[in-house]
């Protein structure tokens, strides 16, 4: 019998294990996938955006749907906190554009091992390649696990699976049939924050592919040409479309876009030169020739 079962070996999984170790040293971390914080390991180009060092209110304006729910936990342990954590832990982190927090030494993997090196010293019991299929409450209270390796039980159960984004990694959307099962209400879900895909010839060819632009506006477009959504952040042109923190800012309007137009294909705008007016732009480029 434990005290925890935390199904999902990501960021989430992680961070819940190493909190709730800190409480009991009776934690079992379940994980389908042979290695702990695999998606973390891609996450930011290979880098790990930690976190965010802007105030709160400038975070929470750009969390889809109420943000505000964040006040509540961020009491408890907020973007500072999580800067502490890992620095304390011998990880510097850097702040760069837009308050972004990234590891000095550029490696997601110094975060990876981190969060795995302290939830071992807590004694957190880990099995790897173990596919949870079912979760039960028994008439105690407790819960059983019910995976392919055997059958778990604990007084708590926590559900760190992820969403669908990157599926590869393990995030295949299990917790959402595990929380409904357990009389959880789903709300429609949608993309947040993922790489936008293009069938434009020039993406298809990939000529662009591997293209970084630096400080760019990328715009949202509604029905009518007018701009929806505006981010001016860095993006990366890829094999299937685009990418980087613009990209992913933007990918939620993106959604809602085909959804209220009713139709898969978006316009998207890419302002290169984003500070300069077109009058401006132009007599630079003359000057330059």
């Amino acid at each position: 019998m434990y005290q925890t079962i935390i199904i999902g070996g990501g960021p989430s999984g992680l961070m819940a294990a190493v909190a709730a170790s800190e409480q009991s040293q009776n934690v079992l971390l379940l994980e389908k996938k042979k290695g702990l914080g695999r998606k973390l390991k891609i996450s930011g180009g290979g880098r790990c955006n930690v976190t965010n060092r802007l105030p709160y209110a400038e975070i929470i304006k750009n969390i889809p749907g109420n943000g505000k729910f964040l006040y509540s936990p961020f009491s408890v342990f907020d973007n500072e906190s999580i800067i502490d954590f890992f620095e304390s832990r011998g990880v510097k982190l850097k702040e760069e554009d837009h308050g972004r927090m990234f590891p000095v030494s550029n490696k997601s993997q110094d975060v990876v091992d981190t969060l795995v090196n302290t939830i071992k010293q807590n004694k957190v019991d880990i099995k790897e390649e173990t596919i949870v299929n079912d979760i039960n409450v028994e008439d105690n209270g407790t819960f059983s696990v019910i995976t392919d390796k055997g059958i778990f039980s604990s007084k708590s159960v926590i559900i760190a699976t992820g969403g669908t984004s990157v599926p590869q990694t393990g995030s295949t959307g299990d917790g959402y049939k595990f929380a409904q099962k357990l009389g959880h209400s789903i709300t429609e879900l949608f993309p947040t924050e993922v790489p936008i895909t293009s069938a434009e010839a020039f993406i298809k060819s990939k000529e662009l592919k591997g293209l970084s632009l630096k400080d760019v506006e990328l715009s949202v477009l509604k029905k009518n040409g007018k701009k929806r959504i505006s981010h001016k952040m860095d993006m990366i042109f890829t094999h299937f479309g685009i990418s980087g923190p613009a990209a992913l800012r933007c990918s939620q309007f993106v959604y809602k876009e085909q959804k209220s137009q009713n139709k898969k294909e978006i316009k998207m705008q890419l302002d290169v030169f984003p500070e300069f007016k077109n009058h401006l732009l132009e007599e630079k480029i003359t000057s330059i020739l």
